[in-house]
């Protein structure tokens, strides 16, 4: 096989990988397009909100799954299982402190996911547009909790969420770095928009603005957006990889 047959095969397995992976995502677009069919601002918190609610997230889950196999139980999907978690604890005000706890269990999962060998053929992190974004990462996210901090203190339950909040930043603030990282597209911007997803929700919950007509919408889309993008660049990580590995082999 001459290298011209080879890029045209190499070409129709990227085809062929993107229509399967579209298929499998399905469901998700599906889903999350009944969420914001179904929701309503005003809505009492009951079961079936929160199974709507975390529902794409289950199955971003099943697909990431099928596409990794079991050891992403440990990764990406493991992730997106406690970040469903939290979806359903955050629809209840009075489960905000588990719901947090829940999506900081996922950033870590993320973190180590990103430190893995699937992401790490690409090129160190050492060059001087990583070093400038992390400091970027860490002046916002460092800012943002200052910003913050008197309106923690205010809330209810103070004692726990000022110091709860502040781990919470740091996590999710880790994740975007090790995002950038990994120099996926996807990864990066995937936790850029979680990023935006979460100030977005402190900004309501904490009365830091007032109270936005479409606040929840805007959450809720760049929240599907980020783990949408998230598992994306996890399974394109491992089609990546055995890409890596057969031109090392050629």
């Amino acid at each position: 096989m001459d290298i011209l047959e080879t890029h045209d095969y190499d070409r129709r397995q990227r085809r062929n990988m993107s229509c399967a992976l579209l298929l499998s995502l399905l469901p998700f677009f599906l889903s999350s397009a009944l969420y914001f069919y179904l929701w309503t601002p005003d809505a009492p918190a009951s079961v079936m909100s929160a199974g709507v609610k975390s529902a794409p997230i289950l199955l971003l889950a099943a697909a990431v799954l099928s596409w990794n196999g079991g050891q992403s139980v440990l990764g990406v999907a493991g992730g997106l299982l406690f970040s469903a978690v939290g979806d359903c604890c955050l629809v209840w005000p009075e489960l905000f402190l588990h719901g947090m706890g829940a999506f900081a269990v996922a950033h870590l999962l993320y973190s180590l996911t990103f430190l893995s060998g699937r992401y790490t053929t690409y090129s160190s992190s050492s060059s001087s547009w990583a070093r400038f974004l992390y400091l970027v990462l860490l002046i916002v996210g460092g800012g943002f909790y200052i910003y913050l901090y008197p309106f923690l203190r205010k809330a209810p339950h103070s004692d726990l969420l000022t110091p709860g909040v502040g781990v919470y930043l740091t996590l999710i603030t880790l994740m975007g770095a090790l995002a950038i990282r990994t120099r996926h597209a996807a990864t990066l911007l995937g936790s850029l928009s979680f990023m935006v997803s979460d100030a977005s929700l402190a900004l309501q919950v904490f009365k830091v603005v007032p109270p936005m007509q479409h606040g929840q919408i805007l959450v809720m889309v760049t929240y599907y957006l980020a783990q949408a993008l998230i598992a994306v660049g996890d399974i394109k990580a491992v089609d990546n990889h055995d890409d890596f590995s057969k031109w090392k082999r050629t």
